[in-house]
């Protein structure tokens, strides 16, 4: 497996970790539709929470939630809506991201909730 790839997969169980610790039920891993994926999809507060994990070892050319595109965020929407309707969910879904930044020295988490919202 490539490296960066090593990095996402060790960010993204990063992420399950953190959020669990705050609380969030981890629905679904890795959730794939077509040629979209969601990271994770946890419960909480009462909302589905789509999250998007980025990952990177160093901000030199920029934040990991700053290269989470609008194109991304179309599928990412698309793949929720094929889980909301695969799973009969009925309540509110919000998107989120969490960014990780990690390297031998640190590890740094920042969630950003309602990070993007579907457009209507």
């Amino acid at each position: 497996m490539a490296e960066h790839n090593l990095l996402g997969k060790k960010g993204e169980e990063i992420a399950t970790q953190f959020l669990e610790q705050k609380g969030y039920k981890i629905l679904f891993r890795n959730y794939k539709f077509r040629k979209s994926e969601i990271d994770i999809i946890a419960e909480f507060g009462g909302k589905l929470i789509v999250v998007e994990v980025k990952t990177r070892s160093s901000t030199f050319m920029a934040g990991p939630q700053e290269t989470v595109s609008m194109k991304k965020q179309k599928e990412i929407i698309r793949a929720a809506n094929a889980y909301i309707e695969e799973f009969e969910w009925g309540g509110e879904t919000q998107f989120d991201i969490v960014s990780i930044v990690t390297n031998v020295s640190i590890t740094d988490i920042d969630h950003m909730k309602d990070a993007f919202y579907p457009v209507v």
